[in-house]
């Protein structure tokens, strides 16, 4: 890759970034798509959110993925929001149009896309996702408008309230993850447990899942946590964690360049990235 004075950029803001992977993916998209572009990566503290996306004219950039502890914030420095952002009051994806900053969230419905990629049609399901972050939140929404019965399970009251409304859907203590992921077609862990260095490797005890169901995971690395190790020994079909995060990009990228995002060759990038030759 060339990089000239006709370069456009995009990228990402987060603190810490630097282990990001959007760099790899959106920089193999462009590639394949034979465009002059070029993604990179900007450390950005929390409180400088708002001064980070009023540089995006004045640099010329495309558009700004942002990421942790950014979304929040994101989302009230933008001129204008997409339903998704108004409703999960997040912010992962800000293309720059016409002098003003446009706030969308691509989480729901690349998690949406990953499942469907994996032959699993979440319509009609009873599904349950552990965790109320805001990837839950996103999720949630994303599974109720596609036609699933929703239960958002996590520890904190206000928070798991807060994430079944936005999905149309009810909600569960903690407390009651075993009985309610049993009773469940499809399973979403989105919370942090099993990503590589967690304290506690699975939020559910594996005699929870069974044949017929599905579990999908949001961690992506590993590519195999303990729980979808567990989830498909007792069984049940699972979805990694890298195709959620794949198709949020995908998204980005069809958004700000208006192309079809080559999905196959940025998975294949981001694989290479995740293998243990690349991190060791």
């Amino acid at each position: 890759m060339t990089v000239t004075a006709a370069t456009r950029v995009a990228g990402i803001i987060g603190d810490p970034v630097r282990h990001s992977l959007s760099p790899v993916l959106h920089n193999s998209a462009y590639q394949e798509l034979g465009l002059d572009w070029i993604y990179v990566a900007f450390e950005v503290p929390a409180g400088r959110t708002r001064a980070a996306l009023e540089s995006m004219g004045a640099l010329g950039l495309v558009g700004l993925s942002i990421t942790m502890p950014h979304k929040t914030a994101a989302s009230e420095s933008c001129d204008d929001l997409s339903p998704d952002a108004v409703a999960l009051h997040s912010v992962n994806t800000v293309s720059y149009a016409a002098g003003r900053l446009v706030g969308d969230s691509t989480d729901g419905e690349g998690f949406l896309r990953s499942l469907r990629d994996a032959g699993q049609d979440p319509r009609g399901a009873a599904a349950v996702v552990l965790g109320a972050g805001g990837a839950a939140r996103a999720v949630a929404r994303s599974l109720g408008r596609a036609g699933a019965r929703v239960v958002v399970c996590a520890r904190k009251p206000d928070a798991r309230a807060l994430a079944a409304e936005l999905a149309g859907g009810t909600a569960a203590p903690w407390s009651e993850r075993a009985e309610v992921c049993s009773a469940a077609t499809l399973v979403v862990n989105a919370t942090p447990i099993g990503m590589a260095g967690s304290p506690d490797d699975t939020p559910v005890p594996a005699t929870a899942f069974h044949a017929g169901q599905v579990f999908a995971e949001l961690v992506y690395y590993p590519r195999e946590t303990p729980m979808l190790r567990a989830a498909r020994a007792r069984g049940a079909d699972g979805v990694d964690g890298l195709g959620m995060l794949v198709h949020q990009a995908a998204l980005q990228v069809e958004r700000w360049t208006g192309q079809t995002a080559p999905i196959a060759t940025m998975r294949a990038a981001a694989e290479r990235a995740l293998a243990p030759a690349a991190r060791g």
